[in-house]
């Protein structure tokens, strides 16, 4: 599970001004593992995305990521 949280982090470091800000932590449990994604205030909206775009297109590349391991990931964005 830690490729996943890493894949996570990568990408909100890469849209975010302040990526030393950037949290990922990972809850994992039977058959199902939640990142939980931390960023700076500020940052909270190129996390998210125009229309939540991208927040989106972070969890489509997790869903997919998470098959290979057989278990179900969910992003959740930490206000």
């Amino acid at each position: 599970m830690e490729q996943l949280r890493e894949l996570i982090a990568f990408i909100a470091k890469s849209l975010v001004d302040d990526p030393d800000a950037v949290q990922v932590v990972a809850v994992e449990g039977e058959k199902t593992v939640i990142l939980e994604l931390t960023v700076a205030p500020s940052d909270l909206g190129k996390v998210i995305g125009k229309d939540g775009r991208t927040a989106r297109a972070m969890r489509t590349l997790l869903s997919s990521t998470s098959a290979r391991y057989s278990k179900r990931a969910v992003l959740e964005i930490i206000e």
